[in-house]
């Protein structure tokens, strides 16, 4: 009998589950994404070359998963929170009808199990096909996917069961609450609910005009204070500046319920407009008591905003730094090539490395020690020298074009060796001169033929073998595949990283403000009735609806966009000193985010209440 009134009135009720259903659906999709990460294509290349960063990347993510856990659970308990606010007088008259409370606690648990399986199945669903665009981002984000592999769905079942188990926790936590908040309820208060209106003070205008300069005297100097000293200090002052932006987007908020009503009310003709005097008292009076959850609500999207707009750039600005530590397929380094030089590809060929057939081009050269003297360059200028003829054959390998006689001495910033810590400023002098520096090292420079990855693995087994290393010499190998993978991993920890809080910070923010205008709507219907019966058409009605929705979502996060604004530039200068920061990049794949997720929420928000008009008009 039970099993049967549950699921009427989840079936009766599923309209108003509607915001509650779509939490709980994204909420799991996006669990189960970033916990499937072992199935996806890129860690799957790390680890198939035992790449250090999986293990660290996995436990990253566990960590995070924690974290996210509990946000959820905070956000679904919210959730929960308001659904039973909408159903008070039904319980109400439950208890009317003689229904024992463990019996009303059995109700509400049976439908908390029913609507937690369709949103875990559904956001499963929904997280599957979000893996395999979170594949093809990554495809998109590090421009490489493996030859000859299918691209298709996968399926994770450690992630199918880590998050039926998180959420099956966080469904537990909600039942219990549940029961505990039916146990104390009293009847009075379930069947006067929504009978009692909030008390609305009109504060003085000059008060609203100063909480509201104040605010913004406090953003301004937050905002000077970051972008003077930037985000590479973390002292007392840093938090001063965080303080006084959290203090300076409250005292704003604070100021609305007060300074936007007098300064419409200012100008009679718009505020007499259509329903306008209606919906900004509504909103004043909103604001006067949500003003704490909007700042909170605005600092989660600028977390939002801010953390995936700069993951992306600087995932972008990793990506970048490939080409500049990779020029050609290996480079080994002899660094006692200043006084043992030996015959790099001959010794490859004896440890097994077949030169002539897995080889392209190479080139076998020597780095010499800075001579300000003979270059004319300082130490601090250049960190190595080499000849004119081994440097044009390197740009041939390269594909760039060669440096003329006349132009020497020169000072070149292209990259000559693979690997990280390569020299950033190399003096070009002529043979002659620099038959006259000192050796610094030697290297062997040489680009695959074929199968790359192939090549490579016969170069990793030819290096490791004993027959390549001597007692004298002291070599390094460094390849594009190797710095490649050294940049896959990283990549993935920031941009995984970024996309996980980002979308969890969004979804947050985005699910509180749409509860809150849902329950705003019904608290609204006695009112929408009314002035149905004074006779204000539907159209206009609606219309009212639209614009109190969308001041609730657009003033949060037009604040918030400005924050980040400011904040991305502070951090955009961070980033630009390691490379080139992709700007557009990064804001377009954040406002793709917020289109899809914010979006979202908005017009099941905007759908929701107008529902509750129709119903009550």
């Amino acid at each position: 009998m039970f099993s049967k009134l549950a699921l009427r009135n989840v079936t009766r009720s599923l309209k108003d589950y509607s915001v509650y259903f779509l939490t709980l659906t994204f909420g799991v999709s996006i669990f189960y994404v970033f916990n499937s990460l072992e199935s996806q294509w890129c860690m799957q290349m790390l680890a198939k070359s035992a790449h250090y960063m999986v293990e660290s990347i996995l436990i990253f993510m566990n960590v995070f998963s924690a974290f996210v856990s509990v946000v959820l659970a905070c956000l679904i308990l919210y959730a929960n929170t308001f659904l039973m606010k909408r159903r008070k007088r039904e319980l109400g008259t439950y208890f009317l009808l003689g229904l024992p409370t463990a019996r009303v606690s059995l109700l509400l648990f049976l439908e908390t199990l029913l609507i937690g399986l369709a949103a875990l199945v559904t956001g499963i669903l929904l997280g599957i096909l979000l893996s395999q665009c979170l594949g093809l981002l990554t495809i998109a984000m590090f421009s490489a996917y493996p030859s000859g592999e299918a691209f298709g769905l996968v399926l994770s079942g450690k992630a199918v069961g880590k998050t039926a188990l998180y959420f099956g926790v966080i469904f537990l936590l909600v039942m219990v609450f549940t029961g505990l908040s039916v146990s104390r309820a009293r009847l009075i208060d379930l069947m006067q609910s929504g009978r009692r209106n909030e008390e609305m003070r009109e504060r003085p205008l000059w008060r609203s005009v100063l909480t509201f300069l104040a605010g913004v005297a406090l953003l301004l100097a937050a905002y000077a204070m970051l972008l003077l000293r930037g985000l590479l200090y973390i002292d007392p002052r840093f938090f001063l500046m965080l303080a006084l932006g959290t203090l300076g987007t409250l005292l704003f908020f604070r100021s609305l319920s007060g300074f936007l009503l007098r300064v419409v009310k200012s100008r009679k003709k718009l505020y007499y407009k259509g329903l306008n005097m209606f919906v900004l008292r509504q909103f004043n009076s909103r604001i006067h008591t949500t003003y704490l959850s909007m700042t909170v609500i605005c600092l989660l999207l600028l977390l939002a905003i801010g953390i995936t707009a700069c993951c992306v750039g600087l995932n972008n600005t990793i990506e970048q730094s490939t080409a500049s530590a990779a020029p050609y397929d290996l480079t080994i380094q002899n660094y006692s090539g200043d006084t043992v030089r030996v015959d790099i590809s001959t010794r490859l060929t004896e440890a097994g490395f077949d030169t002539d057939a897995l080889l392209e081009d190479s080139l076998d050269f020597l780095l010499y020690y800075n001579d300000p003297v003979l270059t004319g360059f300082s130490d601090e200028e250049v960190n190595a020298a080499v000849s004119l003829r081994d440097y044009n054959a390197l740009m041939a390998m390269q594909g760039k074009a060669p440096l003329a006689a006349a132009a020497l001495p020169a000072l070149s910033r292209e990259p000559v060796l693979t690997g990280y810590g390569a020299f950033t400023g190399l003096a070009v002098v002529s043979d002659e001169t620099a038959a006259r520096l000192s050796p610094r090292r030697q290297v062997f420079a040489a680009n695959y033929r074929g199968d790359k990855q192939a090549a490579e693995d016969a170069l990793n087994a030819a290096y490791a073998s004993p027959d390549f290393h001597t007692e004298e010499t002291s070599f390094h190998l460094g390849t594009r595949i190797g710095v490649y993978m050294e940049n896959m991993g990283s990549k993935i920890l920031v941009l995984f990283m970024g996309l996980y809080l980002g979308m969890v910070f969004l979804l947050t923010a985005a699910a509180v403000l749409a509860l809150q205008q849902l329950s705003q709507a019904a608290d609204n219907a006695p009112r929408y009735r009314i002035l149905a019966r004074l006779g204000a058409p539907e159209k206009m009605r609606r219309r009212s609806v639209f614009t109190q929705v969308f001041l609730a979502f657009f003033l949060p996060l037009a604040l918030a966009v400005v924050h980040a604004a400011v904040g991305m530039t502070a951090a955009n200068a961070v980033i630009a000193q390691v490379g080139r920061v992709d700007s557009a990049a990064s804001s377009a794949v954040t406002a793709c985010f917020i289109l899809v997720i914010y979006g979202a929420y908005f017009l099941a928000t905007y759908c929701g209440s107008k529902r509750i008009l129709r119903e009550n008009g």
